[in-house]
């Protein structure tokens, strides 16, 4: 295959690993936004069980000292594109920036403990709802007949 291919599928990847984090990070600070502004799809079950399993795996992997697989499958594939580490396209360059950083392992593992409780926190704090639809307008006008 050619490099270019090796390279793009590089590139999409971090762009998949920029998304999941922004999930994350993004996902928990829209739930208090949404608490505060009764947005009622924060509280969606479904919703709430993909963020706390997405903070959860971080936070496995954190405590099991291993690195995540988008990190490894990104690696790999500039390897077989030829590029030297995360050297790559400006796509590449500023998402690793903020991506990547440098930091002792216990810090990375101090962080991803302490942002998995406030996910935890946040769970019993501002719980999710079960999956009710609301009422229909019909349904609603057939009850306002009934009272009067």
């Amino acid at each position: 295959m050619p490099n270019i291919f090796w390279a793009w599928a590089a590139e999409l990847v971090l762009v998949t690993h920029w998304l999941f984090v922004l999930f994350v990070v993004g996902g928990l600070l829209l739930i208090w936004l949404g608490n505060v502004w009764n947005w009622r799809w924060v509280r969606h079950r479904g919703f709430r069980w993909l963020h706390l399993a997405a903070i959860g795996v971080v936070v496995a992997q954190s405590w099991l000292g291993q690195i995540c697989p988008l990190t490894r499958l990104e690696q790999w594939l500039r390897q077989e594109a030829e590029q030297s580490g995360f050297q790559g396209s400006f796509i590449a360059h500023y998402l690793n920036q903020w991506l990547y950083f440098q930091a002792p392992w216990w810090a990375f593992v101090l962080a991803y403990t302490g942002f998995g409780l406030l996910v935890l926190f946040t769970w019993w704090y501002i719980p999710p709802t079960r999956n009710v639809a609301p009422k229909s307008s019909a349904s609603k006008s057939a009850k306002n007949t009934e009272i009067r």
